[in-house]
């Protein structure tokens, strides 16, 4: 399996990306090169590497997103992008502060102790859609990684569009989220525009 084992605060420097949208406390020293202005292109590739970089998506699973961002009838390309991002199981599980980042949401995922409409899901990629309902399994609610994860996730807001339940570690989604619910600083209309050429 392919995954990106590039250090995470460096690549958050190279892409002016704050850790915080990580789910990482940690600050990012400013880069040096401010003085180094990117071109069209430039900009239009780095926010598409954002986009991958914060949602743990290499390039083809995410060119198929695009795709079918574009076939959906509702809303621009660019807003369906995100929101088909942002139904994934795994950025979910993260939303709703089940885990501390997406990588661990993905793991616990991955290592079967979600269930989603009362069945078993190990694929972290899974689409959710309005209505559906997320939940740790019985046997691992007590263990003492979900209490770890909770002490640091506590206080962070969970979005409109979904209903944590922190003492019965499930969660609902409400509803499908709009584009100005995504709080991630990624400019999808020049994603659009760099698949668009």
């Amino acid at each position: 399996m392919a995954r990106d084992m590039t250090p995470v605060l460096k690549r958050c420097r190279s892409l002016d990306l704050d850790p915080v949208y990580l789910g990482i406390d940690k600050k990012s020293k400013r880069n040096a090169r401010t003085g180094k202005k990117l071109s069209e292109y430039g900009q239009q590739l780095r926010e598409k590497q954002k986009a991958k970089f914060i949602y743990g998506v290499l390039e083809k699973p995410f060119r198929n997103y695009f795709a079918k961002a574009q076939k959906l009838k509702y809303g621009t390309t660019g807003d369906n992008l995100m929101i088909l991002l942002e139904l994934r199981l795994d950025n979910v599980m993260f939303r709703l502060g089940f885990a501390r980042t997406r990588k661990e949401a993905r793991q616990i995922v991955d290592h079967k102790h979600v269930l989603v409409n009362g069945k078993a899901v190990n694929i972290p990629s899974y689409q959710l859609k309005a209505g559906d309902v997320i939940e740790i399994k019985e046997k691992f609610k007590g263990a003492q990684r979900y209490k770890d994860i909770l002490e640091v996730t506590g206080g962070r807001l969970v979005p409109a569009w979904l209903e944590a339940d922190q003492e019965a570690l499930s969660g609902t989604v409400k509803t499908i989220p709009t584009r100005a619910e995504i709080d991630v600083p990624v400019n999808d209309v020049l994603i659009v525009e760099l698949y668009s050429k």
